[in-house]
C-alpha cells in the first residue's frame, strides 16, 4: 500500500520543522531564500530512499555544454523543466550531485528556482521541505486570478493586487542579481504540477515569454519517472502526496539561444496571430513534450 509523505516521513518532517527558518508569509522583503543546509540533510535521506539507483541524467553532454556556456562564456543561463511533483527541483540537484563530476556538482550549487509563494504559506511541513533549496519566490498569476474570483471586497482585491505587484517586482530584481552572479535560474513553465487527466496543467504560462527575453541560453529538461505523486483523494494537500520509489531520468535538450529561438518562433507566426507570447511558450512545451515522449518510449 502506498503511503503518503506525511505517513512515511512524519518524524523527518517534525525534525525539519525544528530547523525551519523560511518566512511563513511572503512580502517584497523576503523573496530570496537561500538553501537551508540543515533541512537539506533530511531531504537527502528522503531522496536517496526513493530515487532508485538506476536513476540518472539523460544527454549528460548537454548538461555539460550548458554549464560551460554559463561558466566559460559568461552566458546568463535558464533551465526550463517539466513539473510533475515537489521532488522535481530536489531531484535534479540530487542527480547532478550523484553524477559526481566537479562541473555537475557546481551546476547543482548554482541553481536558483522560481517558486510560488504557496510553498511557503501552505503549511510548516511544506515550507520546511521546500526551503532546502535556494529559491526566488513569486506571486503566481494563477493564484492572483483565483483570489480575484473569491467573495473578497473590492478593497481587499485591490490590496492583494498591490501585494502581488510588490512581490513580483522584488522577485525580478532578486533574479537579476542571481543571474549576474553566474547563478542559474530554474523555472517550471507550466507553473503547476501536471495532473493526469487535466491537460491544461501541462500548458505553458504566457508570462514565461519574458524569461526568453531576459536570458542568453536555456536548457529544457524532461522528467521521466516520479517518486512523489499527487494523491487523487487529496490533491491540494502536498503532504498527502503518495511516496512511490521509482527510477527517475532527467534528460536535457541541447543548449538553445534564447533570443534566436524566440525570434524564430515569432517569425513563423501569421501577422494576425492573436497572442504571440502564447506561441513562444507553446514552442518550449512542445520540445519538452517530445523529449519526454522519446525517453518514455525507450523506458517502456
Amino acid at each position: 500500500m502506498e503511503l503518503t509523505l506525511r505517513e512515511k516521513y512524519g518524524k523527518i518532517f517534525a525534525e525539519m520543522i525544528n530547523h525551519s527558518k523560511a518566512a511563513a508569509k511572503i512580502d517584497e522583503t523576503c523573496v530570496f531564500e537561500e538553501a537551508n543546509v540543515e533541512t537539506r540533510k533530511y531531504m537527502d535521506i528522503l531522496l536517496a530512499e526513493n530515487i532508485l539507483p538506476e536513476s540518472g541524467l539523460g544527454n549528460v553532454e548537454n548538461f555539460k555544454a550548458f554549464y560551460d556556456a554559463v561558466t566559460k562564456e559568461g552566458k546568463h543561463g535558464l533551465i526550463m523543466m517539466e513539473h510533475y511533483s515537489n521532488t522535481d527541483l530536489p531531484g535534479i540537484i540530487y542527480l547532478l550531485n550523484k553524477h559526481g563530476e566537479d562541473w555537475s556538482k557546481d551546476l547543482a550549487n548554482r541553481i536558483i528556482a522560481i517558486a510560488g509563494m504557496k510553498l511557503n504559506e501552505a503549511s510548516a511541513g511544506v515550507r520546511a521541505f521546500c526551503e532546502s533549496y535556494s529559491r526566488v519566490v513569486v506571486y503566481p498569476s494563477r493564484s492572483l486570478d483565483a483570489f480575484m474570483k473569491t467573495d473578497a471586497t473590492d478593497e481587499e482585491k485591490a490590496e492583494e493586487e498591490k501585494r502581488a505587484r510588490k512581490i513580483n517586482f522584488a522577485a525580478m530584481r532578486a533574479m537579476d542579481t542571481c543571474k549576474k552572479k553566474g547563478q542559474v535560474i530554474l523555472v517550471f513553465p507550466s507553473g503547476t504540477r501536471y495532473r493526469p487527466g487535466k491537460p491544461e496543467t501541462k500548458k505553458g504560462l504566457r508570462e514565461i515569454d519574458s524569461y526568453l527575453r531576459l536570458f542568453d541560453v536555456m536548457m529544457l529538461v524532461s522528467i521521466n519517472g516520479n517518486c512523489l505523486r499527487i494523491n487523487p483523494e487529496n490533491p491540494e494537500d502536498m503532504l498527502a502526496d503518495l511516496v512511490v520509489p521509482d527510477v527517475v531520468t532527467m534528460t536535457a535538450s541541447p543548449v538553445i539561444e534564447c533570443k534566436k529561438f524566440r525570434n524564430d518562433v515569432l517569425a513563423s507566426l501569421p501577422a494576425d496571430c492573436p497572442d504571440p507570447k502564447v506561441e513562444t511558450v507553446g514552442a518550449v512545451m512542445k520540445i519538452m513534450n517530445e523529449l519526454h515522449d522519446e525517453v518514455e518510449k525507450n523506458r517502456k
